[in-house]
C-alpha cells in the first residue's frame, strides 16, 4: 500500500505520487491516469477502460471470424 498525500495545485488538489509508484506504474510528468470506482473502492490505473473493451470485442471477432482474416491477409 501506499500513502498519498493531496496538495493545492491553483484553484485545485492534486495528488503527489512517490517516485517508486511512478516507476512501478511506468508513468512520466503529463501521463493520464484513470480512476474507476470499483465495488471494493476505487481503482487508478495508466490502461484506458473503454480501450480494453473495444479490444475484448476485437479479440472476440478477430476469433469468430478467423478464417476471413487468414484469406484477406493473403
Amino acid at each position: 500500500m501506499h500513502r498519498l498525500k493531496l496538495t493545492s495545485i491553483g484553484n485545485s488538489t492534486g495528488v503527489v505520487l512517490p517516485k517508486e509508484l511512478l516507476s512501478r506504474l511506468k508513468l512520466e510528468k503529463g501521463d493520464v491516469l484513470y480512476l474507476t470506482e470499483t465495488p471494493d473502492g476505487f481503482r487508478i490505473t495508466p490502461y484506458d477502460p473503454a480501450f480494453e473493451d473495444q479490444m475484448k470485442a476485437a479479440r472476440e471477432i478477430m476469433k469468430k471470424r478467423r478464417d476471413a482474416l487468414r484469406t484477406l491477409a493473403k
